[in-house]
């Protein structure tokens, strides 16, 4: 006898291997040839990546569940993870710089995932808060190419920088793949 459950059947798109999000040919991340020449060009590509993997888990899905929390008590959800990110490349851009910081865009505390409720104005702000935030802060660093140029008040590298950036979105994707599959079964890296 089957048991009955509000679970979600685990699926993917991919068919040439079962554990991927989508298949090689229909993968924007997979790109052909050569890996990018220099520390620099690497970071910044394991960036992007990272950053479209983040966009990729939130495809398809409407406001209700973008918005839909993790388990009790966390306040989790996917359109939390993009509000929160928007917030943290912003206060990045504080961490370079010797000028007063930037507002907080959401507030204090976890206003970036108890704010995200379910409305499609607030995924529409959301997606565009974070892109300009992130255009914002590649710009502040672009000026600074030198990998060992200490910035800001407290004068960290651009290098740590750059690998904080990499390490906060690797993790939050890894949430993303958990809330992801809790809303509609979708697995795949």
């Amino acid at each position: 006898m089957e048991r009955m459950s509000d679970q979600p059947a685990r699926w993917s798109r991919a068919t040439v291997y079962p554990d991927m999000w989508a298949d090689p040919d229909d993968d924007p991340r997979n790109s052909e040839g050569v890996s990018p020449d220099g520390e620099l060009a690497t970071l910044q590509d394991f960036l992007t990546n990272y950053r479209m993997t983040l966009r990729m888990k939130c495809e398809g899905l409407d406001a209700e569940q973008l918005a839909r929390r993790s388990v009790a008590p966390s306040t989790m959800s996917l359109l939390g993870l993009l509000r929160h990110l928007a917030e943290v490349e912003r206060d990045w851009r504080n961490w370079i710089s010797d000028d007063d910081p930037l507002p907080k865009l959401y507030g204090e505390g976890d206003a970036d995932f108890d704010g995200a409720v379910a409305e499609q104005a607030e995924v529409d702000a959301a997606y565009s808060a974070l892109e300009r935030e992130q255009t914002a802060t590649d710009a502040a660093l672009a000026e600074h190419p030198d990998l060992g140029e200490r910035l800001g008040k407290d004068g960290i590298a651009v290098r740590e920088l750059m690998v904080h950036r990499i390490e906060e979105y690797a993790r939050h994707c890894g949430h993303a793949d958990l809330l992801r599959e809790c809303i509609d079964g979708r697995v795949g890296q």
